[in-house]
């Protein structure tokens, strides 16, 4: 069996960046399924982010107790 942790926030408009929240909610998921690794997508739709052709992009980010992420933004 393998198992993935993955959490999806919404860019908003007159929001802040999600990813700070979205780092803390996926490492409390990780640590309840014992992972080491997850992946967290943030979705813009604020109307001044970037067309959808530009803004795909990929990162690496570190959640608050140090697991490793991949951060998806579309």
């Amino acid at each position: 069996m393998q198992r993935e942790a993955m959490e999806l926030k919404v860019w908003r408009t007159n929001g802040d960046d999600p990813l700070p929240d979205g780092l803390a909610q996926l490492d409390r998921y990780l640590d309840r399924l014992t992972l080491p690794t997850g992946v967290l997508v943030i979705f813009g739709r604020r109307p001044e982010a970037p067309p959808w052709k530009e803004r795909g992009s990929f990162e690496q980010a570190t959640t608050p107790v140090g697991r490793e992420v991949t951060i998806l933004r579309v």
